[in-house]
């Protein structure tokens, strides 16, 4: 009982935080758009994204499993089981993430997220994969660091067959290495997104009864190893099966 008053009181705490970041955010989205997103904006993105975290009450962690520091620049990767790691991923690292369009069109989020740099695709169109992978090049080229979910969506609660190769060959063709995150949702089943509403899921987040998110954090992985962006992509993937047999199976 007092262990659910506490965390209701945590969240309550967080909402009203997350409020508050939301009407300094919103309206600031606004201002007229530039070439490049404004550091002080995404700076506060961060800040709204791990109000977000707050609350819904999750238990985020990151496990430092790397050996080495996090290189100057880099691309993160991470499987995608779940729709959390939209605000999860930016509340750990500063990047600019990849989302599906459709992630444009949410209320109020889906506006403070475009004017924070987050880059979209229609995943269903070659043409907008062909543009946001020029997207991805410039904002590389202009030393900005990229999230990506290489399963092109969320497949399952578990990792799909394989990954696409297209941010392998990028990272081969502009020498910035992968960092490789690796996800792990404790309650499977309460952070899957399926075929919920995002009020449906910000609910079952809320209600979860084991709140526990474990991202591992491993060394980056340097592109110029590989002869090819098959060969990379598999040698990757095959980091995420053993990685899930560790904390799933």
């Amino acid at each position: 009982m007092i262990r659910t008053v506490l965390r209701l009181t945590w969240m309550l705490l967080g909402w009203i935080e997350l409020i508050l970041l939301t009407l300094l955010l919103y309206p600031l989205s606004y201002l007229p758009a530039r070439a490049e997103p404004r550091r002080w904006y995404i700076h506060l993105f961060r800040l709204w994204s791990g109000a977000f975290v707050h609350a819904l009450g999750v238990d985020l962690r990151l496990h430092q499993k790397n050996q080495h520091p996090l290189p100057k620049q880099f691309i993160l990767i991470a499987n995608h089981p779940s729709a959390f790691e939209d605000i999860g991923i930016p509340s750990l690292f500063d990047v600019h993430s990849v989302a599906k369009i459709e992630v444009r069109d949410w209320w109020i989020t889906g506006r403070i997220s475009a004017a924070a740099g987050t880059l979209f695709v229609r995943r269903e169109s070659k043409e907008s994969r062909k543009n946001v992978t020029e997207d991805i090049a410039n904002a590389l080229r202009n030393g900005l660091n990229i999230a990506i979910y290489p399963e092109g969506g969320i497949k399952g609660k578990r990792l799909h067959d394989d990954f696409r190769y297209g941010i392998f060959d990028i990272s081969k063709r502009t020498g910035i290495p992968i960092l490789p995150v690796y996800l792990h949702y404790e309650s499977q089943d309460d952070f899957h997104w399926g075929d919920q509403s995002l009020p449906q899921k910000i609910f079952e987040f809320m209600l979860t009864k084991n709140n526990r998110v474990n991202y591992y954090l491993y060394d980056a992985i340097q592109p110029e190893q590989f002869e090819d962006k098959e060969s990379y992509c598999q040698f990757v993937y095959e980091k995420y099966r053993v990685w899930q047999e560790k904390y799933l199976d």
